[in-house]
């Protein structure tokens, strides 16, 4: 298949998993905040905020390289497995006995014992990395996303039994084990793929040499995510922390939903068309609208109806969390372009200059966490907001030097989000108003609905290639969920 139709086809297919897990998702958490408290989610959020400084360790960035390397080859895919799984034995001990030095800058003693369990999760997802590469570069997304389903699924199914069975916070910490494991299980299975005893200096050079960077951008991150939670925890307490971290979930599953596909995908389909700029500029251009059109919606709805939804999911007793999740919806939407940009730069090669520009944003937001928590989590939530804004309208001029564009012709589809996005919105908050009285269920539909119809009428008529765009990717997605691909060199030869 074209480049294009395997992208789309990938994007079709992690989209279809993450709404599975989602879907099912959403019940698992309706039935976990109706059991756990605010203190216990924020337990686990923390202790997960240092979870992935390890796993950056273990991977050291190899998995992005083998992604987007010319020609990979057993020595190079070795060595990248070898140091993971070495990396990932020392991560875990040292993670292990560095808990109760987090416990005391997170001033509970709690978080000390989920930290130790949960440091298996370093381990299972060292092992897994080359494995879940080789798939990615062959895009072979289909089953990645069957895969990721099935685990997620299991996963929820623990959660579930261990809360009603009296667990507590150990359901959380039994969920993210179980979907590592399984995922990690999976894609062993899949990739059909097996080490030697090789190892290679000089691949292992050239490698760190690229994944450094990608590690930079990643610490980066997560060094933002851990400041946010030190500096909410202990000027807010933890219960903050909890109702932050459900506000931030409910974004997050919404961006899942309609976005989270584009970075694998995206990574490996510029890579291979970096070579010829007028083709990557043009696939770029059209694949930034469409992300726009198919997030915007979505995002949309939950900006105006966040004070109706969380209720309904996640209960009584979460209603601090509704303003939030409203704000960070609306900065959703400004970064929505950020996903593919991200994609964009890893599959150039240029994972340096995205670093440049993580930092910036990322201690923008650390400061601006810092300066606003005093006066609560509403006006975290409107730094947030101001930090996308201005992360949005740098990036216009960061992609245009890349793809020697002016930032004008990046700037453009941005002025469609926000005519489309406004239009929806001001129509969903009319229906808002006068739907008062009817259960929350309807509200919410007859809002969706007005805001999704209001969008596409605005797509049609500011951006009708979009929706020519995907319904010409659609009937290759159908084609393809009908015909099997060769998947072995035996049997495309």
């Amino acid at each position: 298949m074209s480049i294009g139709r395997q992208a789309a086809s990938g994007v079709l297919w992690l989209t279809v998993q993450k709404w599975a897990i989602r879907v099912t998702g959403f019940v698992t958490i309706a039935v976990l905040t109706r059991f756990l408290s605010p203190e216990e989610f924020g337990t686990v959020a923390a202790a997960s905020t240092v979870l992935p400084f390890f796993y950056l360790l273990a991977d050291l960035g190899f998995a992005a390289y083998i992604v987007q390397a010319d020609k990979p080859d057993q020595r190079m895919l070795s060595t990248g497995f070898w140091f993971a799984v070495l990396a990932g034995l020392l991560l875990t001990g040292a993670l292990v006995l560095s808990a109760p030095l987090v416990g005391m800058i997170f001033r509970s003693e709690q978080i000390v014992p989920v930290m130790q369990v949960l440091s298996l999760a370093v381990l299972f997802t060292a092992g897994a990395s080359v494995p879940m590469a080789l798939l990615r570069r062959e895009m072979r997304f289909r089953a990645i996303a069957a895969q990721g389903s099935v685990a997620a699924i299991i996963a929820q199914v623990v959660a579930i039994t261990m809360t009603l069975t009296g667990f507590g916070v150990w359901a959380l910490v039994g969920q993210t084990l179980t979907s590592l494991l399984l995922v990690a299980v999976l894609a062993w299975f899949v990739a059909k793929w097996r080490p030697s005893f090789a190892f290679s200096v000089g691949e292992f050079l050239t490698m760190a040499r690229f994944g450094s960077k990608v590690l930079a951008v990643e610490f980066v991150a997560m060094g933002r995510a851990w400041a946010e939670a030190a500096i909410i925890s202990s000027t807010l307490g933890l219960g903050a922390l909890g109702y932050l971290n459900i506000a931030q979930r409910l974004v997050l599953i919404v961006q899942d939903l309609t976005g989270a596909a584009l970075v694998p995908v995206s990574t490996v389909a510029f890579a291979r068309i970096r070579d010829s700029s007028d083709r990557l500029r043009g696939a770029y251009v059209r694949a930034l609208r469409m992300t726009y059109a198919a997030m915007s919606p979505i995002l949309t709805l939950l900006a105006v109806a966040a004070p109706l939804i969380i209720p309904v999911v996640f209960g009584a007793g979460w209603e601090q969390s509704a303003s939030v999740a409203q704000i960070l919806a609306i900065a959703g939407l400004m970064v929505v372009g950020a996903t593919l940009d991200h994609g964009l730069f890893y599959g150039l090669g240029k994972p340096g200059q995205w670093f440049v520009y993580a930092l910036i944003i990322d201690v923008c937001t650390v400061a601006a966490t810092a300066i606003t928590a005093q006066w609560g989590l509403q006006a975290v939530a409107c730094g947030f907001l101001l930090v996308a804004f201005l992360a949005t309208v740098s990036r216009w001029f960061l992609v245009s030097k890349v793809l020697q564009a002016s930032p004008k012709t990046m700037a453009g589809p941005f002025g469609f989000l926000t005519a489309a996005a406004l239009t929806a919105g001001g129509a969903g908050w009319a229906v808002l108003l006068v739907s008062t009285g009817l259960p929350p269920l309807v509200r919410i539909a007859l809002i969706g609905l007005t805001v999704l119809v209001v969008h596409l009428a605005m797509v049609r008529l500011f951006a009708r290639q979009v929706l020519d765009d995907l319904a010409g990717y659609l009937p290759r997605f159908r084609r393809a969920t009908r015909v099997r691909i060769p998947s072995t060199p035996k049997e495309r030869s």
